[in-house]
């Protein structure tokens, strides 16, 4: 059996929209089983994500991460998806670290904004300005076309920047452009909430993307308390990454007040009910869903 190598040339046959319903269709299969792995040296650190699903396959997502490397003119991050046969086990497909990446982490929040943000949304809100800001704006302007995109970075260079690359209009003060913003997506690194929940406007879907860890928090408790709340995993997220830790431990919200994940789209609750409600989907990510981003990329790219 031979290994197919894929690399970013295969990003001109991939499709947001079929990669949500490839999504979709990942978690109407039999819950997925996952671990982590973190090896060290010095600074340096090898990241291993493993998923198998019943149905789908196994996958192996390996980082090397060395922070030094851009000094020597390399990339910090390197690695590969190793994505295996779930009939035998063989090895069918080595997929680029960063194309599942950058695929997966904006696929996640397209998803949950298909399901939660108004059809008729047109004015979105990117709060950070890097990769995950830009991959944003081609996710979201697959599933809403018409849309206006305004972008807010604390440096204003790199708005600028992220503005002449996307075409987005550069908002100089964040409060007015959350309270003008129909769709937001918080893609950075904060470890302090930038979102307040007083700015959220009726209507309003907030997709979180930054922070994953326990330190890392992008909207405070007033988000969560006025908003109806959503997950792309509860066992990625709940007690694993700040900005669902912190309200849960103050009591603003209970584990109950987490309505659906990505597990319940068969059974309706993974949905907007109403114009005016707001909603909020931490996207925590997990190797369940890298894998189901692999699959989906070596069909398209055998297709």
């Amino acid at each position: 059996m031979s290994v197919t190598i894929i690399g970013p040339e295969v990003e001109s046959r991939l499709d947001w929209m079929a990669l949500t319903e490839a999504l979709e269709a990942g978690h109407a299969l039999p819950r997925a089983e996952v671990g982590d792995t973190l090896l060290y040296r010095g600074d340096d650190t090898l990241l291993t994500r493993s998923a198998w699903i019943d149905g789908l396959g196994l996958a192996v997502k390996a980082a090397a991460i060395y922070p030094g490397n851009p000094a020597r003119g390399l990339a910090a991050v390197n690695g590969a998806v190793n994505l295996f046969s779930d009939a035998t086990g063989l090895l069918e497909a080595l997929v680029d670290f960063t194309v599942v990446t950058k695929w997966k982490t904006a696929g996640d929040s397209l998803l949950a904004a298909r399901r939660l943000a108004r059809p008729d949304a047109r004015k979105i809100l990117i709060v950070g300005a890097g990769a995950v800001g830009r991959s944003m704006v081609e996710a979201y302007s697959a599933a809403f076309p018409d849309a206006e995109f305004t972008v807010w970075n604390r440096s204003p260079a790199g708005a600028r920047a992220f503005a002449g690359a996307t075409g987005a209009a550069v908002a100089e003060d964040l409060e007015s452009a959350v309270r003008g913003a129909e769709i937001i997506a918080t893609a950075t690194m904060a470890n302090a909430p930038l979102i307040r929940g007083d700015w959220l406007q009726p209507g309003t879907h907030l997709d979180l993307i930054g922070a994953y860890t326990p330190a890392m928090r992008e909207a405070d408790t007033a988000v969560f308390e006025r908003a109806r709340v959503f997950v792309d995993a509860r066992a990625t997220t709940l007690h694993h990454i700040g900005e669902m830790m912190v309200p849960l431990a103050e009591g603003a919200i209970t584990e109950g007040d987490v309505i659906a994940d990505f597990y319940d789209i068969g059974s309706g609750a993974f949905a907007r009910r109403s114009d005016d409600e707001i909603t909020v989907c931490k996207n925590g990510g997990g190797a369940h869903l890298d894998l189901m981003t692999a699959r989906y990329v070596l069909d398209a790219a055998a297709g």
